[in-house]
């Protein structure tokens, strides 16, 4: 998956925008506010071929949908904003119910944001429903309903170059209900890198971004899930470091990430103490170019609980479609080559393109799953008396072999999106 870029800054940033500009009068602050929304019609198509004893699998979904949002102005310090996700399966083929089921076979409508806000200098407080952009604790939107959280988050940038964060999390909204039905709020978490959705009596977590030293990012976030399966507790660890440094046309990317997750000893039969480490290099803005080159690597015995919902899954060497669940489970070796072109820069503005290229091999003691990933993805956002619309069309194919075992897998996906915003 693509790689998630930390959005509290911008949260910040929009808290905090309640100046001179700000309402004068209750009336104002509604009257004042901010609509806005996209449509979308998204086509996924995805076939899985499988040697040997095992059924192949084809299914294909067109659904159409789209989310409408509104933000008030400040008034007092407070803000209050609401966003509506909505979505109805056009038309299934063959085996959705076992491809699509969970994620794009759904129905219906949710609030997924109804959110107060308070700002008073450098500190905002963010209560109720709502979208959520962190390492550990981030919802997912590569389906039609993006996934959401309830709780409260806490920001404050008192400290020069740094950004403080805590959060607490009472329930999630799913990418679909388990009932052809659009996502819920519900004391069930998605924890990326376990094998199932499990139930969940709240999680807590605390966030530092420090930018002090130019051209580098350090951020530490640390995040606990209480009462998992009424069993135990779930703690993941996230420490990364991004170095951009500038050159003459062009910039270089270090960047360095380690993730570990410990859980309570009624869960040790889970075997999810795992880690993951991983370093990446990259080019950037060369003449319309960028390229980078990713290794990681995971522990030898248990598998990574990457965080809380399916955004927490976006690692190094993950791909954009199967995203990064191989990479870092039980002893994985992961490499992830890729390449983007802007058409810009002959042209043909808004048109970008990326290729990936992901191996990872697992040590035959925990299965011995050896992955290799071809992804080719392509958008394009029109400008003009078309503004606000913009098209994307992904290839991504993955095979799955297993030295000695007659049921190597091959999955192709083709996803074709089409989004206007407004």
């Amino acid at each position: 998956m693509k790689l998630a870029k930390l959005s509290l800054a911008a949260m910040v940033v929009a808290g905090l925008a309640s100046s001179s500009f700000a309402a004068d009068t209750l009336a104002d602050m509604f009257k004042n506010g901010k609509a806005g929304g996209e449509l979308r019609a998204w086509y996924f198509d995805r076939e899985i071929d499988t040697e040997g004893a095992g059924a192949d699998t084809d299914g294909s979904i067109f659904d159409i949908g789209g989310y409408l949002t509104y933000t008030t102005d400040s008034f007092m310090g407070f803000k209050a904003g609401a966003t509506f996700q909505f979505v109805q399966d056009v038309t299934s083929i063959d085996d959705d119910t076992i491809t699509f089921a969970n994620e794009m076979r759904t129905n219906g409508a949710v609030l997924s944001e109804a959110y107060l806000a308070y700002s008073m200098k450098n500190t905002t407080v963010k209560v109720g429903r709502q979208y959520m952009a962190t390492p550990l604790v981030a919802g997912s939107g590569s389906r039609m309903i993006k996934e959401s959280f309830e709780g409260a988050l806490l920001l404050n940038t008192d400290l020069p170059g740094t950004t403080l964060a805590a959060g607490y999390v009472s329930k999630f909204q799913s990418r679909g209900n388990g009932a052809s039905k659009a996502g819920e709020f519900t004391e069930t978490g998605i924890f990326p890198g376990a094998a199932a959705a499990y139930s969940f009596d709240g999680a807590y977590t605390v966030l530092a971004i420090n930018k002090s030293i130019a051209n580098l990012t350090l951020t530490g976030q640390y995040a606990v899930v209480k009462d998992v399966a009424a069993t135990g507790d779930i703690s993941v660890y996230h420490l990364e470091a991004n170095y951009v440094l500038p050159m003459n046309g062009f910039k270089l990317g270090f960047d360095a990430v380690y993730r570990s997750s410990s859980t309570d000893s009624a869960l040790s039969a889970l075997n999810l103490e795992g880690n993951y480490m991983a370093g990446r290099v990259s080019v950037k803005d060369l003449a319309g170019f960028g390229a980078s080159f990713a290794y990681g690597t995971s522990d030898s015995t248990d598998s990574l609980v990457a965080g809380m919902g399916n955004g927490a899954d976006s690692l190094y060497t993950g791909t954009v479609i199967r995203g990064g669940a191989n990479t870092y489970a039980a002893d994985m070796d992961s490499y992830l080559l890729a390449a983007t072109y802007d058409f810009a820069k002959v042209g043909v503005p808004g048109l970008t393109v990326l290729g990936q290229y992901a191996v990872a091999e697992q040590g035959t003691a925990m299965g011995g799953n050896d992955y290799t990933t071809y992804h080719l993805g392509t958008t394009y956002a029109f400008s003009g008396a078309l503004k606000g619309f913009s098209t994307t069309l992904q290839f991504e194919s993955q095979e799955r072999e297993r030295p000695g075992v007659n049921n190597d897998t091959t999955q192709d996906e083709i996803r074709f999106m089409a989004n206007y915003k407004f």
